[in-house]
């Protein structure tokens, strides 16, 4: 599901303008990458849960070249889906993951 079809899944579950599901949408995803940008987790329960995993640097190699390459530390996003969403999205496996 891309951005614009959630927009269009929000205005329709929500009986709403296409306009106002966008800002709703927005405002959800501008308040979530605030709260990661400041270190905070968020959970939606039933969904699952954003945290941040900090990395410490390395020296990495250049695959090209083979040359050895300090990789800076680094602070990522990582997502852990919940338990609610895991038990739905496996009672779906009777479609098949691939199209054949």
């Amino acid at each position: 599901m891309t951005r614009s079809e959630l927009v269009e899944a929000v205005a329709a579950r929500g009986e709403i303008t296409r306009q106002r599901a966008e800002a709703v949408v927005d405002a959800i995803l501008a308040a979530m990458s605030e709260a990661m940008q400041r270190g905070e987790s968020i959970e939606v329960r039933g969904f699952g849960s954003f945290t941040i995993r900090p990395y410490k640097s390395y020296q990495g190699r250049n695959p090209k070249t083979g040359a050895s390459v300090e990789v800076q530390a680094k602070r990522v996003p990582f997502f852990r889906v919940g338990k609610e969403l895991r038990e739905i999205v496996n009672a779906g496996r009777h479609h098949p993951l691939v199209d054949p």
